[in-house]
């Protein structure tokens, strides 16, 4: 068992180093607050978000938002 979790803790390391460079985005930065106490959340993950978006806080709570312009969503 300890063989099986050892060989897919490699593989995962070897997909992750194989990732293409630049690829990567992070949340944009908030430059209002919200009026609102407690604002609601319309995601709390990831993967709660479409294809190519990324749960991120927003000005009024946490939301999915899309992949900035300019950044390649895939290298071919």
């Amino acid at each position: 068992m300890r063989s099986v979790a050892a060989l897919l803790l490699v593989g995962m390391l070897t997909a992750w180093m194989e990732l293409p460079a630049g690829t990567a985005w992070s949340c944009p930065r908030i430059r209002v607050t919200c009026a609102i106490p407690n604002p609601p959340n319309k995601c709390d993950s990831s993967w709660q978000c479409p294809r190519h978006q990324k749960c991120c806080q927003g000005a009024c709570g946490r939301r999915c938002f899309s992949r900035p312009p300019g950044i390649p969503t895939s290298h071919g």
